[in-house]
């Protein structure tokens, strides 16, 4: 059934707001990545780099490490690509980790308390001729009760184009990361939480099945910190440990920022109770760009594994063996009562043969005794 004429205006102007809001994100993300921003198929056409000055000629980003109240001076570039003149806004951002693992600014609506509240251009606003460039200054405050650690964010070049069709406002941002480190007590520390594992197993008894080990990396020092990743599962006792391969490594993650990660690991022997350990070695990498390695992060944590075909099986064979048991030594009883019944009647028969044979010579002796003829009496028998 056709939709109303109202039902799909409103349809089609959501489905372009999201769209509007994917490109809005893709700009964002270009003009963050670690070289010069560049033009994107006409509808982005200026650029972003960063002023060659003391700080460098040619840098990716703005990175400084300064001390509570400091305040550093530095500029971008911003140069116009296409043929027709732009008016471009200018401001800073924080910055935060999307769900894909790439670094984001804030848009201009959202409150900044770090980089985009300590970076100050010397104007709002840059308006640009076909093929020209334009520098534009821009300081870094520090206050002086600023926490020690480390602060990301960015400052950001924008178009905003209106589509009188669709009746929205589109959103087209480039911008240079601006990495500050607030000098002070540095705490880089990372924690692995909520940590579990689950496994799937065969419905061959003797094969192997696969688990899932699942955590979230959280990052609860002060510094920006990327770590490697290793992921074992193990039987009772540390037995059958199987390790997982090719775990790719998490984005860099700002203080207080997490990251959950999922790892398969293959081939794991049921062993009825799992052991899952995962462990981070933090990665802290300084103003000039070297990699320091920190001590590592271990977290384990136990599941189940019951190999439930084998079990079945070793029951169904305890069960035989049992049977059998039980039916060897019902026979041996049962041979035992035939026996015993067999010597009874033997024993009863034997006594009543006895018996009768003793019966028989009694009545034999009797008789022998009715028949003997009496002795005649003696002279001497009458005289006494």
């Amino acid at each position: 059934m056709p939709l109303p004429a109202t039902r799909r205006k409103t349809t089609v102007t959501a489905l372009a707001r999201t769209a509007a809001l994917a490109l809005l994100l893709a700009f964002a993300l270009t003009g963050l990545r670690t070289t010069p921003a560049a033009a994107d198929g006409g509808d982005v056409t200026w650029t972003v780099r960063t002023a060659p000055n003391s700080y460098g000629a040619d840098r990716s980003s703005f990175s400084y490490a300064v001390n509570p109240g400091g305040r550093v001076e530095d500029a971008m570039v911003v140069s116009n690509r296409g043929k027709s003149p732009l008016t471009l806004a200018l401001y800073a951002a924080d910055g935060f980790t999307t769900d894909t693992g790439q670094l984001d600014l804030l848009t201009k609506d959202k409150k900044s308390v770090g980089i985009g509240a300590w970076v100050h251009a010397d104007r709002t606003s840059v308006v640009l001729k076909p093929g020209k460039s334009v520098k534009v200054p821009f300081t870094v405050t520090v206050p002086g009760n600023a926490t020690p650690g480390d602060y990301v964010g960015g400052v950001l070049t924008s178009l905003r184009q209106s589509d009188e069709a669709e009746g929205i406002n589109v959103d087209r941002r480039l911008g240079i990361r601006v990495k500050l480190r607030v000098s002070g007590d540095l705490r880089p520390a990372l924690a692995v939480e909520n940590l579990h594992v689950d496994h799937s197993g065969s419905a061959n008894p003797f094969a192997t099945g696969d688990a899932t080990v699942t955590y979230t990396i959280h990052n609860t020092g002060n510094a920006v910190l990327s770590a490697r990743q290793a992921v074992s599962v193990s039987g009772p006792f540390g037995w059958l440990r199987t390790e997982a391969n090719r775990i790719p490594s998490p984005p860099e993650l700002l203080p207080g920022e997490s990251w959950k990660v999922k790892v398969p690991v293959h081939g794991v022997v049921p062993g009825v109770v799992l052991t899952a350990t995962a462990t981070l070695t933090p990665l802290l990498t300084d103003a000039s760009g070297s990699t320091t390695t920190l001590d590592p992060v271990t977290a384990t944590a136990h599941g189940w594994a019951v190999p439930w075909t084998l079990l079945l099986l070793l029951v169904l064979l305890i069960a035989v063996a049992v049977g059998a048991v039980v039916r060897t030594r019902r026979g041996r009883a049962r041979r035992k009562l035939r026996e015993d019944a067999r010597v009874r009647d033997a024993v009863e028969q034997a006594l009543r043969e006895k018996r009768t044979t003793e019966e028989a010579e009694e009545t034999t002796e009797v008789t022998e005794r009715q028949e003997a003829p009496e002795a005649p009496e003696t002279p001497e028998a009458r005289k006494s």
